[in-house]
């Protein structure tokens, strides 16, 4: 593949400042390109710090106008943003379609974040991307229409769209994990995993995910498709849980969060209660296949005892706020 090498005039606008928005932010500083980082309040989050010649904006996205003002001049757009997991069905393709506007109206070059929930369940096979999609649940029905309208935009030809695919994701900033497994590595308490611990699932570092996203955003010949960004060898939640614990010198401490748990958090708690569709992602084998990236990019994903190491500095740099 060619690179595209006009690059002097660039500017890459990034939708969303959480975890992945951040990963996608360092690769461009290292790259030194210029960034817009949009988001609700026009200001830095926890997981971005608040780098040097960075700009900050805020924009409500979902208002066209305000996403496309916010994209103003952009020659790449990063779809990095999404609603709260709850809101997935109502809030995310409204969201998503403005940002789309957007490239249309900037003729921007358009990468998306996207994640496996479109194939369904894979019955323990690998999942390449050449799989159909087979949604079954809402949340992947929901990815799937999604993808599928940003396909049919791109073969109209009213935007330029690649997505990168990964799997359950940690890495600096993502909280999801702090909470779950780094926060408790660090003060010696009991990590938690989702329903079966023993079971190989596959883990994308963030870090890697945003260089891969910046690495399609350069190819031209890589657009109108989507890739799985590179992810190491499956691993047990079990076995990535004792590696932060190792790594931050405590006593390993691993539970599970059951299904009966689930549902019964899921009375009170929103998100709880959105994660019981999922749980087929840990009941059998959950690998990401990314060797298709892989070979045509020549990029390796980072072990995971390096993953690891680098996310815990992050979050011991970044301690849990007291309630």
């Amino acid at each position: 593949m060619t690179t595209n090498t006009s690059t002097h005039n660039e500017m890459h606008v990034v939708f969303g400042t959480g975890a992945m928005g951040a990963a996608i932010m360092y690769e461009l500083i290292a790259r030194g390109k210029r960034i817009r980082m949009v988001n609700r309040s026009g200001k830095p989050g926890l997981a971005t710090g608040s780098p040097t010649g960075v700009e900050f904006c805020a924009a409500d996205v979902f208002d066209h106008a305000s996403a496309r003002a916010a994209a103003e001049g952009a020659t790449h757009i990063y779809q990095a943003a999404q609603p709260e997991y709850e809101e997935w069905a109502e809030k995310f393709p409204p969201l998503q379609q403005s940002i789309v506007q957007a490239a249309m109206a900037t003729g921007a070059k358009l990468i998306v974040v996207e994640n496996l929930y479109m194939y369904g369940d894979p019955k323990g096979a690998p999942i390449t991307e050449d799989l159909p999609y087979r949604p079954v649940a809402k949340k992947g029905v929901v990815r799937a229409q999604m993808t599928e309208a940003l396909m049919n935009a791109h073969a109209k030809g009213d935007i330029r769209v690649v997505m990168g695919r990964g799997a359950d994701f940690f890495g600096p900033g993502y909280m999801g994990m702090g909470d779950q497994g780094f926060y408790p590595a660090l003060a010696g308490k009991t990590a938690s995993g989702l329903f079966h611990l023993d079971v190989p699932h596959t883990f994308t570092y963030t870090v890697d995910f945003g260089k891969a996203l910046v690495i399609l955003g350069e190819h031209d010949e890589a657009f109108g498709q989507a890739w799985h960004v590179p992810t190491p060898e499956a691993i047990t939640q079990r076995a990535l849980l004792t590696m932060m614990f190792e790594a931050a010198g405590t006593t390993p401490k691993v539970s599970n969060i059951s299904m009966l748990m689930m549902r019964m958090a899921g009375l009170f708690v929103p998100v709880a209660r959105e994660t019981i569709e999922m749980a087929y992602e840990f009941d059998k084998p959950f690998i990401l296949d990314s060797s298709k990236f892989q070979r045509t990019f020549g990029m390796k994903p980072t072990p995971y005892t390096d993953a690891i190491g680098a996310t815990l500095a992050w979050f011991r740099a970044n301690p849990k706020p007291k309630k």
